[in-house]
């Protein structure tokens, strides 16, 4: 498990990703233009490296790029020499490596943010993205079920993985992570958002308070998670890519699921309206809407521990019968599973065509779901 160390400043978290995105190469992709760079904490000063004086957090995103710009090209004029390291006054310093992009690992040199990553789907889509050469901060407000996971995960991808708790319906949470993410590795190219919660209950006799939890993390989860990725990847300069794990719900609604439906709905809202607002930054936002997943190997689902003993009472199915409900009312008769909907992300992560806006469904089929 990678250690991320003290609490960051917000100058250290601002700072790093313009750096990374000022260090980065052009490409030959016009899909995915900029190859990138990592950064890692060094316990001692770099030898050539950028020396970096006099951040202040009062300095905009695009004072603060300027004057490290005017920096580096003073440093290393000509950039006939790059920069092996970075030197932060009053912050320590930083190695500067970028690992040769590989066919088989197409996510190399990149780092991915996902929320709710202790959960069967979030669990899933992490495990995908080191296994494709990411490096991964999982956030999730549970700290106990993520360090679980994290260690898990560590086992074949040490120093690739991170753990961060982080409250997405706290603004200054979802900050933190964000610059955690950053002193871990010097910024963030991918944003899943994945966190979100359900309940079953018919409208007539739905708990005001109840529906507000929904609200307030399916909602404004999304939206200060969306905000916060989109600051940092601007700040960046070098695009990224946005998914938003949606729902079929959002398509086709079910009785007694009107509060998650609606929640998820404007959910899926925020990132149609992210994808345009985003764009002319090279940020794509998407969004892959699954239908029920249980499990992730012998991970449960949250969200199904939840929700699951209402359903099997109101269809008088054992869990095992729930799971043959779902899997044979698509058409494919496919189990829905959190790799399937990790393999829509992948698609979306690297690029494989020029899209943004767009939602795959991950659903084995519901012609009722289907986007329109």
């Amino acid at each position: 498990m990678k250690t991320i160390g003290k609490r960051p400043t917000r100058e250290l978290g601002q700072a790093l990703p313009v750096i990374r995105g000022l260090l980065a190469k052009p490409s030959d992709s016009e899909d995915d233009p900029w190859h990138r760079v990592i950064l890692t904490k060094s316990p001692t000063s770099v030898r050539r490296g950028l020396t970096v004086t006099g951040l202040l957090s009062s300095d905009s995103a695009e004072a603060l790029r300027g004057k490290i710009k005017t920096m580096l090209d003073t440093q290393f004029p000509g950039r006939s020499s790059r920069p092996v390291g970075v030197n932060i006054q009053g912050f320590g310093s930083f190695q500067v490596s970028a690992t040769p992009i590989r066919d088989l690992s197409p996510l190399e040199n990149k780092v991915a943010l996902v929320t709710g990553a202790a959960g069967a789907i979030g669990a899933g889509i992490c495990r995908l993205l080191l296994k494709k050469g990411c490096r991964v901060v999982a956030t999730d407000v549970m700290p106990d079920r993520l360090n679980i996971l994290v260690k898990e995960l560590a086992r074949n991808a040490r120093g690739r993985i991170a753990g961060v708790t982080m409250d997405v319906t706290d603004k200054a949470s979802v900050a933190e992570g964000f610059a955690q993410a950053a002193c871990a590795w010097g910024g963030v190219d991918i944003v899943v958002v994945n966190a979100g919660i359900a309940m079953v209950a018919p409208l007539m006799e739905m708990d005001l308070e109840a529906f507000r939890r929904l609200e307030k993390v399916n909602i404004e989860g999304t939206l200060l998670t969306l905000a916060e990725a989109g600051r940092s990847m601007v700040r960046q300069g070098t695009g990224g890519d946005i998914v938003l794990i949606s729902t079929k719900n959002v398509f086709a609604p079910g009785a007694q699921f009107g509060a998650y439906s609606a929640t998820k709905a404007a959910s899926h809202q925020l990132a149609r309206i992210a994808s345009l607002e985003f764009a002319s930054f090279d940020i794509r936002v998407n969004m892959v809407a699954p239908d029920a997943v249980f499990s992730e190997g012998t991970r449960k689902s949250g969200l199904w521990a939840e929700i699951g003993p209402s359903r099997m009472k109101a269809r008088g199915l054992d869990e095992k019968g729930l799971e043959e409900y779902y899997r044979s009312r698509n058409l494919l008769k496919a189990r829905v599973t959190a790799t399937h909907v990790a393999n829509a992300v992948l698609f979306l992560a690297t690029r494989q065509t020029p899209t943004t806006g767009a939602t795959i469904p991950v659903d084995g089929g519901l012609p009722d779901a289907a986007p329109r």
